[in-house]
């Protein structure tokens, strides 16, 4: 498997950002509160839901890109 190269990397950083608001929004994440902190797990549960809000927000522009609304 060949490394990554840093455009690669910096486009998919890109392409992140820009799909970071519908991610949040497919993942449905309470706000935090400051004064109760999420233990370790809850963050990587949390994570774990941003990761598959990705997934799915990715998909859904792809398909959009590729066969209209």
């Amino acid at each position: 498997m060949e490394p990554v190269s840093a455009e690669v990397k910096q486009n998919r950083m890109t392409e992140f950002m820009k799909l970071l608001p519908l991610t949040l929004d497919l993942a449905g994440l309470a706000k935090a509160d400051p004064a109760r902190p999420f233990t370790p797990d809850q963050i990587e549960g949390r994570a774990m839901s941003v990761r598959m809000a990705f997934k799915v927000a990715r998909s859904l522009v792809k398909d959009i890109g590729e066969n209209g609304a």
